[in-house]
Parts: structure tokens; C-alpha cells; sequence
């Protein structure tokens, strides 16, 4: 199995409600597989590879296009609950009985519905950047008056540029490197989120976030839960949010990063997530 996510080949399976999913697959196939989620308007080519190989190195990784997502097949549901079912389908579709999964951002939000419909197969959880059903400014409507915000949605790719790297010294620095690295794969690349794509996950986020709180004291799974201590995309409070209300969770802030901040410390944070899988 491949070690390289620049070179990992793209697959395909077919589910039994007929989407056609598309994933990559890298590390050890023995080890329990560890499940990326993806963040809004994210694909297979907006994961920073560093951050993948450094834990393909010591883990199974599986990083797939969730329903109507880059090459996969159908259309984005417009709600969070329906994009856990979808990725449950997917899991069940590869035969995986136990996964360790990686929510982030949007991913975060879809992995907490995906428990409460099955948490029987997750076997460890990490949330990185997200937060709660109806936490705190994760609603897209309540950031209206930020100005990094507003800008960013002249283009869909500046959501990343504004709103991953922030109040740091080095914000442009790191939102340079991270955009060059995300197009260092040149071959078999994945399909771009469109504008259709981002609105209905858009409406999707607007509805889970306005929607009753989740009880999190059901989740009795060893969490990790990670964030930046400047976090505007989905506030850091909401981490800590997280942190007090999953019983067996383990919370890092870094003081100096904002919501991309799983690559801005890829190294950090691999580093974390392996000790942290492997105990």
C-alpha cells in the first residue's frame, strides 16, 4: 500500500444506495484504519500531504470524498445528519468493523451525528477544529461582521487563505506553504469543490449549528480533541465546550494558531495523534 499521498492511486466503490465514493488509501492495511472527515468545501487535494505522511508512517489512513464531494458520485445533502448516514454507507461499503476517525471542521460536526447513529464501530475519536450541535458562532450568519470572513467568500479557495492562518506573525507565510503543498500532486488529481457544492454544505453547517444541543456525555470513546487558541472559523470556545462536556477527552490549544492549525503543527500534531491512537 502506498506511503506517498502524492502518488496514493484514487479509488472508487459503489455503496448499496449507489453513490460511488471516491477515497485513497496509505499505511499499514493491518492496523485499525483511521477515517479522515473533511472540512467545508474540502477534497481529497486540500489535506496537507505532510500531515498525511507523517502518520501513514505508523497508521492506516483512509481519506475519502463524502456524496457529491470532488469525484464522488451524487448530490451534497444539506444536512450534517444526512452526511454522517452517507459516510456511515461508505464505512459499511469497505467492510470495516472498527475505524478510528478524524473529524475536522465540518468533519468534526458530521463525525458527532455519525456516533449517535453507530459509535459501535469507532474504537478512538479526534476533532480537530470544530465544535458542538448549536455551539457558539459555528453558524456561517453570525460572521458576517468579521471582515476576513466577508472577503473570503469571493472565493471559495480564500476561506483557506483567510480564515486557516490567523493572528499569527507568520500568517501569510503559512497560508502561502499551505496552498503551494496542496497542489504539489500533479497527476489524478481530485475534482474541485464548486459553488453548488460549498452553498449546500453551507446551509448544512447553518442548520446544525441552529439546531438543539447534542449530548455529548454519550460518548464514552477515548477523544482528542485539538484547536487554535485564535480560532474565527468555528470559535475555540466551542473546543473547550467539547472538552467539558465528552467525559474521556484530552484538549490541546495551540497558543499561536488559528483553524488550519492541524497543518500549521502538522508535526505536532501527528506527532499527538499517533501517541494517542497507539495507547
Amino acid at each position: 500500500m502506498s506511503q506517498d499521498y502524492l502518488t496514493a492511486p484514487n479509488k472508487t466503490i459503489t455503496s448499496t444506495s449507489g453513490i460511488t465514493f471516491t477515497y485513497r488509501e496509505l499505511g499499514n492495511d493491518k492496523d485499525i484504519p483511521l477515517v479522515f472527515f473533511n472540512f467545508m468545501a474540502g477534497t481529497l487535494d486540500t489535506w496537507d500531504s505532510r500531515l498525511i505522511n507523517r502518520l501513514a508512517t505508523k497508521r492506516h489512513l483512509i481519506i475519502f470524498d463524502n456524496t457529491g464531494v470532488g469525484n464522488s458520485s451524487g448530490k451534497v445533502p444539506t444536512s450534517i445528519r444526512q452526511m454522517a448516514l452517507d459516510a456511515l454507507t461508505f464505512i459499511r461499503a469497505l467492510n470495516l468493523k472498527q475505524i478510528d476517525v478524524l473529524g475536522f471542521s465540518m468533519g468534526g460536526m458530521v463525525v458527532q451525528e455519525l456516533l449517535e447513529l453507530d459509535s459501535t464501530i469507532v474504537r478512538k475519536i479526534i476533532l480537530a477544529g470544530t465544535g458542538p450541535r448549536g455551539g457558539v458562532g459555528v453558524s456561517i450568519a453570525e460572521k458576517i461582521n468579521n471582515p476576513k470572513f466577508l472577503k473570503s467568500l469571493s472565493h471559495i479557495n480564500n476561506i483557506r487563505s483567510y480564515l486557516f492562518f490567523t493572528k499569527i506573525p507568520n500568517e501569510k507565510m503559512m497560508t502561502k506553504t499551505y496552498l503551494k503543498q496542496i497542489k504539489t500532486r500533479k497527476f489524478n488529481r481530485d475534482k474541485n469543490a464548486t459553488p453548488a457544492v460549498y452553498l449546500r454544505q453551507l446551509k448544512a453547517i447553518n442548520a446544525w449549528a441552529k439546531a438543539k444541543p447534542n449530548d455529548l456525555s454519550i460518548i464514552t470513546k477515548p477523544t482528542l480533541i485539538v484547536d487554535g487558541a485564535n480560532d474565527i472559523m468555528v470559535p475555540t470556545i466551542n473546543s473547550y465546550e467539547l472538552n467539558r462536556r465528552i467525559p474521556n477527552s484530552t484538549l490541546i490549544i495551540y497558543s499561536d494558531a488559528g483553524h488550519g492549525s492541524l497543518f500549521q503543527h502538522f508535526k505536532r500534531f501527528s506527532t499527538s495523534v499517533i501517541q494517542f491512537l497507539e495507547e
